[in-house]
């Protein structure tokens, strides 16, 4: 069965990877593989992200750009990029802080309980996803889709595909209980664990076609405690 997957970059990365960073030189297409069954010939993986701003990490875009070639290295995939949208926002606090210093009686109004915060925003990977599902469903480009992601932004999407369609649309699922809308639209449910990240890592060494190598970064080397 032609199979077209679609990887939710970012929703992968915040659900699994961020806090196991040994298993981020993830190559998905093999992921995909392991997870879905032996019948599903995958002819594409469509991985949606948006580059990462180094203002907290220098580094990171670095990295991100090595992960993004390796995953260029792979025939089947390709990648579609959103952006980051950042911006200076007041923002209310849940439980003001006790610290703040005593106001003086002149003034008329009490301290505000908000504070000013750095608001980053990921735009365009769910709109992107979303929009190529139902163009493949509409060109009839694929027997089986199978979205990796937990965003319930892709509900109707998704519904559109299965109900409209009459496609089959399934979920590859990041956590162990995926959102309930999701998979009420979804023709199947497969769950992603541990043990599939850690079968689908890239080598540590990784050569390319034009002979240049891509090294796993430092920081996503596992480390053994003696």
């Amino acid at each position: 069965m032609r199979t077209i997957v679609y990887v939710d970059g970012f929703n992968l990365y915040y659900r699994m990877l961020k806090q196991r960073p040994e298993l981020k030189w993830l190559n998905v297409k093999e992921l995909a593989s392991r997870v879905l069954r032996p019948e599903n010939k995958i002819i594409a993986v469509k991985y949606y992200t948006a580059r990462v701003s180094g203002r907290f990490d220098s580094l990171a875009p670095g990295r991100q750009q090595v992960y993004l070639d390796a995953l260029a290295s792979v025939p089947e995939v390709t990648l579609h990029m959103g952006t980051f949208l950042s911006s200076k926002r007041f923002a209310g606090l849940v439980h003001p802080p006790t610290f703040r210093p005593i106001l003086p009686t002149q003034l008329a109004q009490p301290w505000p309980a908000v504070v000013r915060v750095h608001k980053t925003e990921e735009k365009g990977s769910d709109v992107n996803l979303a929009s190529h599902l139902l163009l493949d469903a509409f060109k009839d480009s694929f027997d089986v889709a199978a979205v990796l992601s937990n965003d319930s932004d892709l509900v109707e999407p998704i519904r559109i595909a299965t109900e409209e369609l009459s496609k089959v649309v399934g979920l590859l699922s990041p956590v162990s209980n995926p959102n309930p809308q999701l998979q009420s639209v979804s023709k199947f449910v497969r769950h992603i664990n541990v043990g599939h990240l850690t079968a689908s890592q890239f080598p540590d060494s990784l050569k390319l076609q034009d002979g240049a190598v891509l090294l796993r970064p430092p920081t996503w080397v596992a480390t053994t405690i003696t």
